[in-house]
């Protein structure tokens, strides 16, 4: 629910309200003439009290600027707007399967490490499908829910904020690929969508779990799952920050190793797509094609509903402009 003004550009004649004022009162202190009287005791006349009639006369320029602008307003034509959007289609379910292990600190992602780097880029694929239902899955030694198949994009992008190195999270380091496709497949498993779909983002070899990537790879595609793979790494050797012996940080030179034989493998099985990134521009052209090629068969329909308001000002407008016309022609009537 909205409020707003339909002819908005009427509220600009408000400003002439003033400048009326003032032309009146010029035009009238002109016209104006020195009053003369004969009266021995002048000063009698200086001390002589005010009538309430004269007391109170100003009342009436008030009330009749008050008119003018509840009228200006009204004529404005104030509304509240309510809008009722109805969804018809099949939106797609996507799963985020993402890399937390120790290597996603290197540093190649500039001015990010990698997992930030995902994360921003992440956080601006969820913005761009606001009719798919998306969960979070993390994975190291092991594989977690972050959040599950959500509408909710606020939440899932809450906990996506909340993701951070599985070293700084105190969880077992190693990278469990065939792990974070088995928890995304389940995921989805359950789910009735026309179109299911896991973005997994690693950095590195499949190294921990008891499921083969392979493994999970043909699973998911029993289920109608399609994997899309993304190695997220520049070749060579890469920036990694490490402990030094004195407690503080300090930067290693480490060679970056990815095993896209295998993530080139389960994409092709479940007839996804693999893809390499080696920087932060890179990364988020991936997901913006992954956008594009998992598009949601939605059609969105906004009905709004008007209620006018300006009654509740015209009326009281018209009621201040009689009461002033009568008090002007009654109580404060004033002769030639």
């Amino acid at each position: 629910m909205t409020f707003r003004f339909a002819n908005s550009w009427i509220l600009l004649l408000a400003v002439l309200v003033p400048l009326l004022l003032a032309a009146r009162y010029l035009l009238t202190k002109q016209q104006m003439r020195p009053a003369t009287m004969k009266y021995a005791a002048a000063r009698l006349a200086k001390i002589a009290p005010s009538t309430w009639r004269v007391t109170w006369r100003p009342i009436l320029i008030v009330m009749r600027i008050a008119a003018i602008v509840l009228i200006l307003i009204g004529l404005a034509r104030p509304q509240i707007v309510q809008g009722k959007e109805t969804i018809k289609g099949e939106g797609v379910e996507i799963a985020l399967a993402l890399d937390i292990s120790g290597s996603m600190a290197s540093l190649d992602f500039e001015p990010n490490n990698r997992l930030e780097a995902a994360k921003e880029v992440i956080g601006d694929f969820v913005t761009e499908r606001p009719y798919d239902k998306l969960g979070l899955v993390i994975f190291s030694s092991e594989a977690f829910n972050q959040s599950p198949l959500t509408l909710d994009h606020r939440l899932l992008t809450r906990s996506l904020d909340q993701v951070e190195l599985a070293t700084d999270l105190g969880i077992d380091d190693g990278t469990a690929i065939g792990l974070g496709i088995a928890n995304a497949a389940n995921m989805l498993s359950s789910s009735d969508a026309e179109s299911k779909v896991i973005v997994l983002l690693t950095d590195g070899v499949n190294n921990a779990g008891q499921i083969d990537p392979l493994t999970a790879a043909e699973a998911a595609k029993a289920l109608g799952i399609k994997v899309y793979t993304i190695g997220a790494a520049k070749p060579g050797q890469v920036p990694v920050p490490v402990q030094s012996l004195f407690g503080g940080t300090q930067i290693s030179y480490q060679e970056s190793v990815l095993d896209e034989q295998t993530l080139q493998q389960v994409a092709d099985t479940t007839g996804g797509k693999y893809y390499r990134a080696e920087d932060t521009a890179g990364l988020k052209a991936i997901y913006d094609e992954i956008n594009e090629l998992e598009k949601s068969q939605v059609e969105v329909q906004v009905f709004n509903q008007y209620h006018e308001l300006f009654a509740f000002l015209l009326i009281p407008a018209l009621l201040i402009l009689a009461l002033e016309t009568i008090l002007r022609n009654t109580a404060f009537v004033t002769l030639p």
